[in-house]
């Protein structure tokens, strides 16, 4: 299946047919990720929705647009799971699910859940000034980073954002030369250091399988 990942990001992306005993609620960024896992795993039982990706630039909005999704889609579900961590929510979204009676995967973020929860709880405390990247923040670089921040306008507060940070972290879901070679030009673009780090699908693989 073909998605665009413009529509992901700022859209979001409805498949939920309620064809599925469980509905994954999830974030747009990870629509690939969930669809080639579905896929692989022969994983029918279970629909996707995604909420626009770009909600993480906004933290603060992401508990009230899962609520809103989990009260619109849980009638027609035995279960619904949202593959978000925590996400900048400072724990908000844990309370939430607890009080709606859903799911949601561990960790506080994504970086964390592709490297393993256990094993970037270890290396981060060596690496608090990596910036990380996954597949499709690469592909959406300009969208989720440079726009925002205004470097396509002010490029020489590139220093004043990230003068603290010594290297980018790809932590690649995919072997993909050619986002491999960006997430390179990424790391240029910001002045650091470039790491490639091929992390799988890590917990998410296993969260979505215990389902």
């Amino acid at each position: 299946m073909s998605i665009d990942d413009q529509r992901l990001t700022t859209t979001g992306l409805d498949l939920a047919a309620s064809s599925g005993r469980i509905l994954l609620l999830a974030c747009g960024a990870l629509a690939h990720e969930i669809l080639a896992l579905k896929a692989a795993n022969g994983w029918d039982h279970m629909d996707l929705t995604c909420l626009p990706a770009i909600l993480h630039n906004h933290p603060d909005k992401i508990t009230g647009a899962v609520e809103a999704m989990v009260l619109k889609h849980r009638a027609g579900y035995d279960e619904i799971f949202v593959v978000y961590a925590d996400c900048g929510t400072g724990g908000q979204l844990l309370k939430k699910c607890a009080e709606l009676g859903v799911g949601m995967v561990e960790g506080p973020h994504c970086y964390s859940f592709f490297e393993g929860n256990d094993i970037f709880a270890k290396t981060s405390e060596d690496e608090f000034t990596a910036f990380y990247l996954t597949d499709f923040l690469v592909k959406q670089f300009d969208a989720f980073v440079w726009k925002p921040l205004g470097l396509d306008r002010h490029p020489d507060l590139r220093d004043m954002y990230f003068g603290n940070y010594t290297k980018l972290v790809y932590q690649a879901q995919t072997d993909n030369r050619a986002l491999d070679a960006k997430a390179q030009d990424c790391a240029a673009r910001l002045g650091l250091a470039y790491e490639r780090r091929f992390t799988g699908y890590g917990d998410l693989e296993t969260t979505l399988a215990s389902l």
